[in-house]
């Protein structure tokens, strides 16, 4: 897959996870590897990003096996901000399927 479409997705890709309960960054980037090719190390300056822009949260939990997993969960603005760019990127994809046509 493409870098540069991966590059312009993968934040709406974290916050839409993300509205779907709270995760820890090792489960974000496996639930998205899933999907699509990314390195290990690709998701945290996005989550450190979004943390700054105060669109997620974090806490901690001690886990049974190794050192404490960092959770991260949407705050209120984070919530209207994944909505937000949502919209936007169905617009895009529709204007995007519009202009190359359907898939043979």
């Amino acid at each position: 897959m493409n870098t540069q479409f991966k590059k312009g997705a993968l934040e709406l890709c974290v916050l839409s996870l993300l509205a779907g309960g709270d995760k820890y960054g090792y489960e974000l980037t496996e639930r998205i590897s899933s999907e699509m090719s990314i390195a290990g190390g690709t998701l945290y300056p996005i989550l450190r990003k979004l943390k700054e822009d105060d669109y997620v949260t974090t806490y901690l939990v001690e886990s049974e096996s190794g050192p404490a997993r960092k959770y991260y969960r949407l705050t209120e603005q984070g919530i209207q901000y994944q909505r937000a760019l949502k919209v936007e990127w169905e617009e895009f994809t529709r204007a995007v399927g519009n202009l190359v046509g359907p898939m043979a």
